[in-house]
């Protein structure tokens, strides 16, 4: 709501016209702001003005004038849920060029919980895919456009496709001249560490990641009401060409981070594979699932860890046992290289907190160094050696001049606040030792105040701390025998649990005051000391950015390990095949008491479409996903739920699986499913991994057959490995014209069912060559069902005659067989010369059984006349 008073933002400075006192008044005011702020709302598809906005970072934003700042909170248990690590933290700022150079985009991205800035440019093309799916993977907190991106009634594509994409996300423009390459470029100068100065030889002449930063680091400058430390942040610029990309409707329907039926399960793949200990680990598992790696050696590098790690039981339980220890590094460090631009009371005891798990953090790269000393692969080698930086030592010394040896982290608030008063050592400051002995007093005396209480009226009193209402009484007793109104009448504030009270005293709430006046006097003191050591250290904390790395990283390995040993998985090997012998799904087995039905999966350069086929329910849904998956975990690095698996390296993995109606784009079942495989066929390469799940079914009959059928011969085109499921039996018949397409189906077996006296299919989930000879099995289970007997006798009377005057039986002749056993044994010998790493001998023996295997096929064409060379 607009209510006319304005601010200008002018350097530094706020110029108020009226009050501004705290946030919400900035949220109301912000509509006039000239700074960048121009618009904001949760979802900006209404492009008429004026907006209803909306506070950037509303949930935790900073306060102004003496109001609670904003701190993110390191000091969560070790093992917190995953949905805290991965609560929205992230500003990105998007922006695309002008007339020749539309489709250039510059993105910038800085997450509140890490000091890591990443930019990234890349072409795209009309979808705006990578846009779209990069911005996915980041999960946003807010993003901040050009305001010249949405002029009233004329958005741009991209503005239109973001805010459709992105609804529940904070969306926020901001003026074009914010978007200055020249800025960006003095920014990351000021601002990136001597380590990651390289960034600038990469980025200098992209100027719109350039123009992206500028916007992004003076939109978080503004609202955070803090600086960045100068040469305190890591930036590095990321292209689109180092991970796989999955859109964000596949990741959807592969249930990699959130399951389908209930969003609060854990049976996706995330939580298949996450056995991490800390915050950053948990954030590095999710965001390598949405972007699986590219580079073959960078992934051996890390199965090499993963293997010695298994090897190894006392490194796996010794690493384990370390990292389990450590707090969120990325985000103790996003807290202390930010400068306040106000000295309050909490921004002083949320600085002598982060120094303390500063310290805690530190004194655990010794034990880690230890564990990791006699590793034998290169990754390992190499965290070790970036462990042996000096700096750690370093910073602990000059740590422990100031700070108590014992000073540690501790759970629960009490406790913590104690670790806070007394973290700066004896007689660094006379003043500071006389508040903290004025503080043990009044605390001595509320327990001496509480225990007089209990002695005067014979209860049993002990004294407790919350955070919220200081010091307290608190009483456990029997109900029955005492209720409130028989209480003290000096006792004030009665809450009952159970069978416990909780109350206070005027007493009580007066010496709470004088505790609160001693500890604000301690913490400013405090204070003072710690940002001189602060600025001693400064120079030095960059060694963190390697221990964070470190540390997220190992975690994720160990959590590959631990679920290796959960389960039977199996190094992954890569070639230019995709081979899995008896693989199963991974979140199958985490649901099933019994390990599910695992399938052989063989797909080649030269049969690189399958054309799956069998009755509802056979598991042809399943068995897609379990590829996807299967590939998705050997691109991170784990090993894979099979007896032994290869894998072609995906660029792209495409899936066409949901087929419900989208009520909010107002898109029919049929209408989805054309805008999904539209998009496939524009993005599609040789590189990638096509996923399609019945397509056509929600036209009539003739239509899905004719668009499906169009749409494998296009695949067919392209040397992408598609798996396509359908019930359209016509599409079988493909293999008689492309020998690159090989039909798949399920088996289903049929049994006697005495009880009504009918036959019942009993589904194997094995899958097998060829199409199925299963007929009709929309009709059994229509019988199986509650329809009546008539109409499903009729439906299957007319289905006869539909069959018998449109199906034509087509069988191959003995030629074509003939050529398609010449082909495939084609390709099996190309790809043995290829990826083979049999021994002589072993490989005679299997190139043997090959001609073999392969002379089965060729008497139907013995018959054939010879073919003569002319």
């Amino acid at each position: 709501m607009h209510t006319g008073k304005t601010f200008v933002y002018l350097g530094e400075k706020v110029l108020q016209g009226s009050s501004f006192g705290n946030k919400r008044s900035y949220a109301i005011h912000r509509a006039a702001s000239s700074f960048p702020v121009g618009t904001s709302s949760s979802s900006a598809r209404d492009t008429t003005y004026p907006h209803t906005l909306r506070t950037p970072l509303s949930a935790g934003n900073p306060q102004r004038s003496g109001h609670k700042s904003w701190t993110p909170q390191v000091g969560y248990s070790a093992t917190s849920s995953a949905v805290s690590a991965h609560a929205p933290s992230v500003i990105v700022a998007v922006v695309e060029g002008r007339g020749l150079a539309r489709g250039e985009i510059g993105m910038a991205s800085i997450d509140l919980k890490s000091p890591q800035i990443m930019l990234s440019q890349f072409a795209d093309n009309t979808t705006y895919a990578k846009v779209i799916t990069k911005l996915q993977v980041l999960s946003p907190l807010e993003i901040i456009m050009s305001n010249t991106a949405c002029v009233m009634g004329n958005s741009t594509k991209l503005f239109t496709l973001i805010t459709e994409n992105f609804k529940n996300v904070n969306f926020t423009t901001v003026q074009r001249k914010y978007f200055n390459e020249t800025k960006g470029l003095e920014y990351i100068e000021q601002l990136c560490i001597a380590e990651f100065s390289s960034v600038l030889m990469e980025v200098q002449s992209r100027y719109y990641c350039l123009a992206a930063a500028a916007a992004l680091l003076k939109y978080v400058e503004f609202i955070q009401n803090s600086v960045y430390a100068p040469k305190s942040l890591k930036i590095y610029f990321q292209g689109s060409e180092q991970t796989a990309m999955i859109d964000s409707s596949s990741a959807q329907n592969l249930e990699l981070l959130v399951n389908n039926q209930d969003y609060r399960s854990n049976h996706t793949l995330f939580g298949v594979l996450n056995y991490t200990k800390t915050a950053g680990g948990s954030r590095r598992l999710r965001s390598n699932i949405l972007e699986p790696l590219v580079d073959v050696e960078t992934i051996s590098m890390r199965l090499d860890c993963v293997q010695e790690l298994l090897q190894d039981e006392e490194l796996f339980f010794g690493l384990q046992s370390v990292i389990s220890r450590f707090l969120d590094t990325e985000q103790l460090l996003s807290v202390l290289v930010q400068i306040p631009k106000q000295d309050t009371v909490n921004a002083a005891e949320s600085k002598i907190t982060n120094l303390i798990y500063l310290k805690h953090t530190l004194e655990l790269v010794e034990p880690l160094k230890v564990t990791l000393k006699n590793c034998s692969t290169p990754l390992l080698r190499a965290y070790y050696g970036s462990l042996e930086d000096h700096r750690f030592g370093l910073i602990l010394d000059k740590i422990k001049t100031v700070i108590n040896d014992d000073a540690r982290y501790m759970k629960g608030c009490l406790n913590m606040r104690t670790q806070k008063c007394y973290a700066v050592r004896s007689n660094i400051s006379e003043f500071l030792d006389i508040a903290r002995r004025t503080y043990t007093e009044i605390v001595d005396d509320i327990a001496g105040m509480i225990a007089q209480l209990a002695e005067k009226y014979s209860l049993p009193l002990r004294t407790s701390f919350s955070s919220s209402r200081g010091f307290f009484i608190q009483m456990t007793t029997d109900c029955a025998a005492l209720s409130s109104d028989q209480l003290p009448s000096e006792f004030i504030k009665i809450s009952k649990v159970k069978n416990s009270y909780s109350f206070t005293s005027a007493d009580l709430i007066k010496m709470n005051e004088r505790c609160q006046e001693s500890l604000r006097e301690i913490y400013h003191m405090t204070y003072m000391i710690v940002c001189k050591l602060l600025s001693e250290i400064y120079e030095h904390i960059h060694c963190l950015y390697k221990l964070s790395d470190t540390v997220s990283m190992l975690d994720m390995l160990l959590s590959f390990a631990h679920a290796c040993t959960l389960s039977d998985y199996v190094r992954p090997e890569f070639t230019d095949t995709l081979a899995i012998k008896q693989g199963w799904h991974p979140i199958l087995e985490k649901i099933s008491a019994e390990k599910p039905v695992a399938n052989n999966t063989y797909i080649t350069e030269g049969s690189n479409v399958l054309i799956i086929t069998g009755p509802n329910m056979s598991g042809k849904s399943t068995y897609l996903k379990q590829i996807a998956l299967c590939q998705i975990m050997a691109q991170i690095g784990s090993y894979v739920p099979a007896e032994y698996a290869s894998f072609r390296i995906a660029a792209q993995i495409f899936t066409r699986i949901s087929t419900d109606d989208d009520i909010e784009t107002n898109s029919s079942t049929f209408m989805k499913e054309m805008k999904e495989i539209a998009y496939i066929l524009h993005n599609a390469n040789d590189k990638s991994l096509i996923l399609i799940d019945e397509l056509g079914r929600g036209t009539n009959t003739e239509e899905g057959i004719g668009i499906s059928y169009a749409v494998c011969e296009h695949l067919l085109s392209i040397k992408a490995f598609t798996l396509f499921t359908t019930h359209f039996l016509e599409l079988c018949h493909l293999d008689a014209l492309y020998l690159n397409v090989e039909n798949m189906h399920f088996e289903v077996q049929h049994v006697k069912n005495t009880s009504r006296n009918k036959d019942a299919i009993l589904y194997t989930y094995k899958l097998s060559r060829g199409l199925t000879e299963e007929k009709n099995y929309g009709l059994k289970a229509a019988e199986a069902s509650s329809l009546p007997s008539s109409i499903v006798l009729d439906a299957r009377d007319i289905t006869t005659q539909i069959t018998r005057q449109i199906l034509q039986n087509q069988r191959s002749s003995p030629e074509m067989d003939r050529q398609r056993a010449v082909y495939h044994l084609a390709t099996r010998l190309v790809q043995a010369a290829r990826n083979s790493q049999l021994e002589p001998d072993r490989l005679r023996t299997y190139l043997s059984n090959l001609k073999k295997k392969y002379a089965g096929d060729f008497p139907r064409a013995v018959g054939l006349p010879e073919r003569t060379e002319e």
